[in-house]
């Protein structure tokens, strides 16, 4: 049986982590095949500038799918996001899908906030992923309308949220070891540990009053019925240790110990939340697929296979 970990331990582990749409193009819009792209695109619901990270498809002499990818709680604005820690660039290298990764969004949950915070400023990443990003993507770029997007950890709930908000626009969402409850106490407590102690936020200016109506209104485990229709891609770990959680694949002493302490507590709660959404999905009727893994932890390498793993799926819902 897998236990959800105390509030205790969970805010040891988080930490102990602690440790008018316009496109600027940073490289030529005419780069090669197969390389990659910076660019900035401006938001006018949050009136700043979003660096944005666009892996090119291999033949751009036809449309092609476009594969929005998100960071965990950092944004990408550490150095834990999908470029430096895993093999996104060389995976996609000879894919016909655009990968489009924002880089920016630190705690923010990839949500509208409906209150300016001190901290974070003003948050309007659903405007942004669902309405602005797309339509300077799809201005620049020759896609062929049809988008997917993948999420992990706490963007993981974020994508969820984002296919709900935005029915119709992602084909294919893919949550790797996320928590889609966010109106129940341990799924509010996971949010809070994210975005105020590892923030320094509030996340009341995000959804209002604890336990108030807009955390059922943003909850994808409340209104998994809403998911009906997308393609979606579920995994999670159990929280023991598996093939990267030992000397050989984790040099660092310190790091492999945060890995599989740290991360095994994270892993673990995130399994129960997917567990919990898979059977929800079951009584409704909507079909998911489901990787239960047997072993690993809350870390990259895991994350970089399931993202091998569920491209199949993406690739047929994007046409790529």
């Amino acid at each position: 049986m897998i236990r959800t970990p105390s509030l205790k331990a969970l805010v040891a582990a988080v930490a102990a982590l602690a440790v008018g749409t316009a496109v600027a193009p940073l490289a030529p819009a005419n780069a090669a095949p197969g390389t990659t792209a910076e660019i900035v695109v401006h938001s006018a619901s949050m009136n700043r500038d979003i660096p944005v990270t666009v892996l090119l498809p291999k033949n751009r002499a036809k449309p092609a799918g476009v594969f929005y990818l998100l960071n965990g709680a950092g944004g990408g604005e550490d150095n834990a996001n999908w470029q430096g820690k895993t093999d996104v660039v060389k995976f996609f290298a000879n894919k016909n899908a655009y990968v489009v990764i924002p880089n920016q969004g630190a705690f923010s949950y990839y949500a509208d906030w409906i209150k300016r915070d001190e901290k974070l400023g003003v948050n309007k990443w659903s405007t942004f992923l669902g309405k602005e990003l797309p339509a300077a993507i799809n201005g620049k770029y020759s896609t062929n309308g049809r988008n997917a997007i993948a999420g992990i950890s706490s963007s993981a709930t974020s994508v969820l949220n984002l296919a709900i908000a935005h029915r119709g626009l992602y084909r294919t969402v893919a949550a790797y070891s996320g928590c889609a409850a966010t109106s129940t106490q341990p799924g509010q407590d996971y949010i809070r540990l994210v975005v105020e102690t590892r923030g320094g936020a509030d996340a009341r200016n995000m959804w209002g009053p604890y336990n108030g109506p807009l955390w059922r209104q943003n909850d994808p485990l409340v209104n998994a019925a809403k998911l009906r229709g997308v393609s979606l891609y579920l995994s999670a770990a159990t929280g023991l240790p598996g093939q990267y959680d030992n000397p050989q694949a984790v040099s660092k002493p310190a790091v492999l110990a945060d890995q599989v302490v740290v991360g095994g507590v994270i892993e673990a709660a995130t399994r129960q939340c997917t567990d919990q959404l898979a059977s929800k999905l079951a009584a409704l009727h909507i079909p998911a697929t489901y990787d239960r893994v047997p072993a690993g932890t809350h870390s990259w390498r895991y994350w970089q296979d399931q993202l091998h793993k569920s491209w199949p799926q993406i690739a047929r819902g994007i046409g790529a």
